[in-house]
């Protein structure tokens, strides 16, 4: 049987342990800073608890249930892991340097059932939630990464998976995330990303989350948001858009609007108006992403010229807009990237997918 996780982020079970060995409680504090502060690979290490604790925890609780199966590093310094969980399923997770910003991005979910046309993690589906303790390995595996000086400053939830359709255990681990005894890093600094699920947005309004929220556009009208993220028949932007503004009346945290460019697609001018109407007099920003190119599917990346007249078009409409900078390339850092390339089974998901013809229009009405 699998030992519990040292990192099980209520941590009753490692306290009735302690306290069943009459340990007094400030043993689990002591242990919570060998794992998120001083970043400790093994109990071993755990240097400043009696040899005669150290080995029972060996025995009766695991540390590590993830294994590094591939390590890309990319000369823009981002690094990127596939992990392998305890069942044998593969997530991503990522590390990025920018100046004195040391970000994560992190998976919730191996797969994704959103089905967004162009994401490699979407294309064979979701296969199950994440669990918290999975959720904080990631953090703790790329923390790592860092030379001793280094901490991470900002968590980005935007890798594999829909966060908002995992809050139960998404949740709790970034409570881990931000806790003094844990990663210590504030609130505004870590972001959840989602599609757009006006529930789930709505209970983090009622659970006073207060983490700041991305909101996955990809497209200014129904129309063309219904073929490339499908799950939208089942919501529509104006639920979505509704919930965004409640939550930020709510929480206090200013909105982003992420929205990727998928050249000939949605990055023409037509539709930057149109995303400017259905965004004017919000207090938001709209982060554009040039696609990230995903080996076998049939859409590419905008031009400058295109990226820059979308800027221009929404800058003139009065809204705040960045064009994220493109990390990682060259160690296939977009969701799912890695995973697919390093799993033939998935990979031939993606020849599948691109089997039929060039028009990207026509692609995403049949995906």
């Amino acid at each position: 049987m699998s030992l519990p996780s040292i990192l099980d982020p209520n941590g009753q079970a490692l306290s009735a342990w302690l306290d069943q060995r009459g340990e007094r409680p400030y043993r689990a504090a002591q242990i919570r800073r060998w794992l998120f502060h001083r970043r400790a690979g093994s109990f071993d290490e755990m240097t400043d608890l009696p040899q005669a604790l150290r080995a029972p925890l060996a025995a009766d609780f695991s540390l590590w249930t993830l294994k590094t199966a591939h390590h890309s590093v990319a000369p823009d310094g981002a690094e990127k892991l596939l992990v392998e969980l305890r069942d044998g399923q593969r997530i991503e997770c990522v590390l990025l340097r920018d100046g004195h910003r040391r970000t994560i991005c992190i998976s919730s979910q191996v797969g994704c059932a959103m089905g967004c046309v162009f994401c490699a993690s979407g294309l064979d589906g979701v296969i199950r939630n994440l669990a918290s303790t999975e959720i904080i390995e990631q953090m703790l595996l790329l923390a790592r990464l860092l030379p001793p000086h280094e901490r991470l400053s900002h968590i980005v939830v935007m890798g594999m998976g829909e966060p908002l359709a995992n809050l139960d255990h998404l949740l709790p681990a970034l409570n881990a995330a931000t806790s003094p005894d844990g990663l210590g890093i504030g609130h505004r600094r870590i972001t959840i990303s989602t599609v757009g699920l006006p529930p789930a947005m709505n209970r983090l309004a009622e659970l006073d989350a207060r983490y700041p929220l991305a909101v996955s556009l990809h497209a200014p009208n129904d129309e063309l948001r219904n073929r490339l993220v499908p799950v939208n028949k089942n919501t529509g932007l104006s639920a979505i858009l509704a919930a965004a503004d409640h939550y930020f009346e709510v929480s206090g945290r200013r909105l982003t609007f992420e929205y990727v460019l998928l050249g000939q697609l949605n990055d023409q001018p037509e539709h930057a108006s149109e995303l400017a109407a259905l965004l004017r007099g919000r207090l938001a920003l709209v982060n554009l992403i040039p696609y990230n190119p995903v080996a076998g599917l049939p859409y590419q990346t905008p031009s400058r010229n295109a990226v820059r007249r979308f800027v221009d078009i929404l800058e003139t409409a009065g809204l705040n807009v960045q064009v994220r900078e493109r990390k990682g390339d060259e160690i296939d850092a977009a969701c799912g990237q890695l995973r697919r390339r390093r799993s033939p089974g998935l990979e031939s998901l993606v020849t599948l997918a691109s089997a039929t013809p060039p028009d990207p229009a026509k692609a995403a009405e049949t995906n």
